[in-house]
């Protein structure tokens, strides 16, 4: 026995036969096993994102994964760390969880809300057309995983919503930045970014502003025979518009206003233009 084994029983034996008018006491200690201290961690990040803690519940659901890295409830408090800084608008946070998760667990049952949980943290960031790219960039590419990877998962539907509305900001970014070229007059990288809009955005709301545009900037540089394929354009499609009216009133009368019969309303905006563009 060694001398350090013999000193701890030494001092054992002298505590319980000290105190002789007192009857001994036996301490019994209960050791709690590292899956309870993972379950008490979990509940304790629970508790705490109900009060509202998402930064504390974040790093107590950490401490749960930590406590028992190969439990099923390691990956799914990784999750909800994720969550924690996702529901407290702390993106970036989320989103460095989420890959650590995917990383540390890629063939776990929840990677389908995993990826959501990715593409609405990038979402989220999106402000307006006069910001960084990036996160709209992000967002659309993460959606479009989802539809594609988890085409029947409950995720699927949502991202196909959210990815219009992506639809929709870029053709804004675009008309945004053809609109500053405008202003000072650069007109050759205006028109590009508003064929863009026609050419790539053809669906979304901007595109008869996009047109009329056209029109307008030939017209302006002398080149009226193109503004008048554009009118002709937005008239065919767009005939009701007030951004059709106005192109009328560019030409001053010498451009005809008329009816124009469609053939084909099926037929995309998109394959009308392609001899233009």
């Amino acid at each position: 026995m060694s001398l350090i084994l013999k000193l701890l029983l030494a001092t054992s034996i002298f505590l319980l036969t000290s105190c002789s008018n007192k009857e001994p006491k036996i301490l019994q200690i209960k050791e709690v096993g590292l899956d309870q201290q993972m379950i008490e961690a979990y509940k304790e990040g629970l508790e705490l994102l109900d009060d509202g803690r998402g930064l504390l519940a974040a790093k107590k659901f950490n401490e749960a994964e930590i406590f028992y890295p190969q439990s099923i409830w390691a990956p799914r408090a990784s999750l909800m760390s994720a969550y924690s800084y996702y529901y407290f608008d702390s993106y970036i946070q989320a989103i460095q969880e989420i890959d650590r998760y995917l990383k540390k667990y890629p063939n776990h049952q929840n990677k389908d809300y995993a990826f959501y949980l990715k593409s609405i943290s990038y979402y989220n960031q999106i402000s307006n057309e006069k910001k960084d790219l990036g996160p709209i960039i992000e967002a659309k590419k993460n959606f479009e995983y989802i539809i594609k990877n988890y085409p029947e998962s409950e995720f699927a539907l949502d991202a196909e919503y959210k990815l219009e509305l992506i639809y929709e900001i870029l053709a804004s970014k675009e008309m945004y930045i053809a609109r500053y070229y405008m202003e000072k007059e650069k007109w050759i990288p205006s028109i590009n970014r508003f064929k863009k809009v026609v050419r790539d955005y053809d669906k979304s709301i901007y595109v008869e502003e996009a047109l009329f545009r056209l029109v307008e900037i030939h017209y302006r540089i002398g080149l009226e025979d193109e503004a008048k394929k554009y009118a002709h354009l937005l008239g065919y499609n767009y005939q009701s518009s007030q951004w059709y009216e106005n192109s009328y009133r560019i030409f001053n009368q010498k451009f005809k206003k008329k009816r124009i019969i469609k053939k084909n309303k099926s037929k995309s905006i998109l394959e009308k233009i392609k001899s233009l563009l």
